[in-house]
């Protein structure tokens, strides 16, 4: 039964104190997100391998939404980096139905998500898959970029990691000299804008300057080697019609890994995006509302013929660092760039292509996060596991493959971990009582074990882990006592494995006249021993609160 109020609008809650002064510092924000979002829609949409004008809608349609539903106060949703890789693997393989029904059982799975307030628990994800895959999605951008950077003449640049590279090297006879210029200038103009306007995007910069040089290129100096948006797609500013996807059942079995992949990105780099929000602005969001907006975005944005979205850590800061204070600011900024999709679209045929892979050139060292994977390097040698196996497996194969194996690898490290943390050690002839100050009995300072009884304790959770390790240490001491006690007061907890093992090293002790006496069982352990029948087996009795009265049970068994 799911309880209490999970879903809560930011924007509900931001509007009851509204006042003029919080609406123009929004609107003035939300004009220049709106600008800063414009040509990242646009290289987004096209490196995905959709037309440029799906990654405006998509920036239109989830930002809106996502700014009326979501659950922080200055997130700005749309299309980013981290969905081109999955975006244009899907489309390779199922085609633009596909994508579009992946998207929409995305958009299912993170509302489900949020509604079972699931949404602190993406929280957990360990550290260094985070980092593997975000740094594998960079460099993948980055390969896919090179071929428009340098103008390579290539028909078809084949789409695996090594082969695509080897066919780069193969061609490299082949660069266009004014596509490079083009490309390498958007680079240099995009790095060195912030060092003299922090208002006006590079990006945006980038593109108006090198489209006028095209432009001028070829019409002043017969230059035709430059292609552009225009050579390669037809721009549309006609707004989409709603069309739901063709769902059958084949489909969306087929769809649930990209569908899943898509919602745990998304779900991953939002409430990564809104964290970090709230370090700046010093405000707490709800992280299942955000989910369930998310969840609504991805859900109507591919009907209208969208990709999918999340919350975008870059345009969120611009939000931030020009003022935005609510939700109303993404509102805005979805409706400036309905604008320009409806009156200025036309003109984005004459941007180079080279320009755009530029703008993708430098937002893929910015995913990079190249000083977070070299701090991991001095990270234990579990957490380096993960992160290159995460990194390696989302540039030779795919993201899907890198989040599950990746997570699978971090279970099977906590695990181990968790093994670790147990240990059991064997008393032979007294116990101290000083050792800590946590014991379980207080009458003496030491205890004289008697002859024929001999003394396990175990320290640390009792779970499938800590069987084995049982098992060996018993079986080192052989089979020459006469009763074995289980000290158990420091086992804050066992599980049904933990309990199967116990089973049955109490039972293959009784075949060889062995009785198990438990000392310290904890509350918690008593009922899950109790609930499991385990006293039936070797008498409550036998179960005892303190080691003092386990050694004297321990006695009187020895004297029976």
């Amino acid at each position: 039964m799911i309880k209490g109020n999970f879903f809560k609008p930011q924007l509900v809650s931001s509007l009851r104190h509204y006042d003029k002064k919080t609406l123009a510092a929004d609107i003035m924000a939300g004009i220049i997100v709106g600008i800063v979002a414009l040509p990242l829609a646009i290289a987004f949409g096209i490196a995905s391998g959709v037309s440029p004008e799906k990654g405006i809608i998509t920036a239109i349609v989830a930002g809106l939404i996502i700014s009326l539903l979501g659950g922080s106060k200055v997130q700005i949703g749309g299309p980013t980096g981290a969905f081109i890789i999955i975006i244009y693997g899907i489309i390779q393989q199922y085609g633009m139905e596909g994508l579009t029904i992946a998207t929409v059982m995305a958009g299912v799975f993170l509302i489900l998500l949020g509604v079972l307030k699931l949404g602190t628990i993406i929280q957990y994800i360990p550290y260094p898959i985070i980092v593997g895959f975000t740094s594998g999605i960079a460099v993948t951008i980055f390969t896919t970029q090179v071929k428009d950077l340098l103008g390579l003449q290539i028909d078809q640049v084949p789409a695996d990691f090594m082969e695509k590279w080897g066919c780069y090297f193969q061609n490299l006879s082949t660069i266009d000299m004014w596509s490079s210029i083009v490309g390498i200038l958007s680079v240099i103009i995009i790095a060195i804008t912030p060092r003299f306007s922090k208002k006006i995007p590079g990006s945006l910069i980038a593109i108006i300057l090198m489209t006028v040089l095209a432009l001028v290129l070829k019409e002043y100096a017969g230059v035709t080697t430059i292609e552009t948006i225009g050579d390669r797609f037809s721009i549309s500013n006609e707004l989409p019609s709603a069309t739901p996807p063709a769902l059958t059942w084949d489909a969306v079995k087929s769809l649930v890994g990209p569908a899943v992949t898509i919602a745990i990105l998304g779900a991953i780099e939002s409430l990564l995006s809104a964290t970090v929000a709230d370090g700046v602005i010093g405000a707490h969001h709800n992280s299942n509302t955000e989910l369930i907006g998310q969840g609504v975005a991805n859900l109507v944005s591919p009907i209208f013929g969208g990709i999918p979205a999340t919350g975008a850590i870059a345009r969120t800061m611009t939000n931030i660092n020009n003022g935005g204070k609510t939700p109303v600011a993404g509102i805005v900024h979805a409706i400036v760039l309905l604008l320009i999709f409806l009156f200025l679209m036309p003109l984005a045929k004459y941007i180079p292509m080279a320009c755009l892979a530029g703008v993708l050139v430098v937002v893929s060292y910015g995913m990079s996060g190249w000083r977070s994977f070299l701090s991991i390097m001095r990270n234990p040698k579990s957490d380096v596991i993960v992160l290159f196996l995460t990194f390696l497996l989302t540039i030779i194969f795919d993201l899907t493959v890198a989040i599950e194996v990746g997570l699978l690898a971090a279970c099977l490290l906590f695990m181990r971990r968790m093994a670790e943390t147990t240990d059991v050690k064997v008393i032979c002839d007294e116990i101290d009582l000083n050792e800590d100050a946590d014991t379980d009995a207080v009458q003496e300072e030491h205890l004289v074990i008697p002859e024929g009884v001999e003394v396990y304790e175990i320290n640390g959770p009792y779970f499938f882990g800590a069987g084995n390790k049982f098992e060996e240490v018993m079986a080192a001491f052989g089979n020459r006592a006469k009763v074995r006690i289980i000290r158990m007061r420091k086992v804050p907890f066992i599980d049904s494995t933990g309990i199967h093992n116990l089973t049955n090293l109490c039972l293959m002790s009784q075949d060889k006249g062995i009785q198990i006496v438990l000392s310290g069982v904890t509350p918690k352990v008593h009922a899950a021993l109790t609930k499991a029948h385990f006293e039936q087996m070797i008498g409550e009795k036998n179960i005892c609160s303190h080691i003092d009265f386990a050694l004297v049970r321990a006695s009187e068994l020895i004297a029976e």
